[in-house]
């Protein structure tokens, strides 16, 4: 596995958690491994903790905020939304928008000078200058 820190999105977060694809947990365990901890948005926070309450899943809520205790949580900052509305612009103005939570998590990696861990590769190659990587099984 390639070194250094990366910024996951919320669908390999998910993954992560869910521990369904085998691909996408030896590769979170090697990174574990290597840099000690994960790194993803308040975005993404936001999205999976509206997504367990939904559910009621509280047994999956309590593990999440562990790993949520043990991960670095970028905040939402000004430099983040004023990053966001030019990849917002540069995207509308090519017809390839993609949703806001996306455009922010995008423009957490890139202020952060981190490459996106994405199962969603395809929305994500729209942006230039983000670096993205799966860690699913092909």
């Amino acid at each position: 596995m390639p070194s250094g820190p990366r910024l996951l999105d919320t669908v390999t977060l998910s993954e992560v958690i869910k521990g369904r694809d085998p691909g996408v947990l030896q590769r979170a365990d090697e990174y574990l491994s290597a840099q000690k901890q994960f790194q993803f948005s308040i975005i993404t926070r936001y999205e999976i903790l509206r997504g367990l309450k939904a559910k009621d899943a509280f047994r999956q809520l309590e593990r999440f905020e562990d790993q949520c205790r043990a991960s670095i949580v970028f905040p939402l900052t000004d430099d983040v939304v004023v990053r966001a509305a030019e990849i917002y612009g540069f995207l509308h103005q090519r017809g390839a928008l993609i949703e806001d939570a996306d455009i922010l998590i995008a423009a957490t990696a890139l202020l952060h000078g981190l490459k996106l861990v994405t199962e969603n590769p395809e929305h994500f190659n729209r942006i230039p200058d983000l670096v993205v990587e799966s860690w699913r099984s092909s």
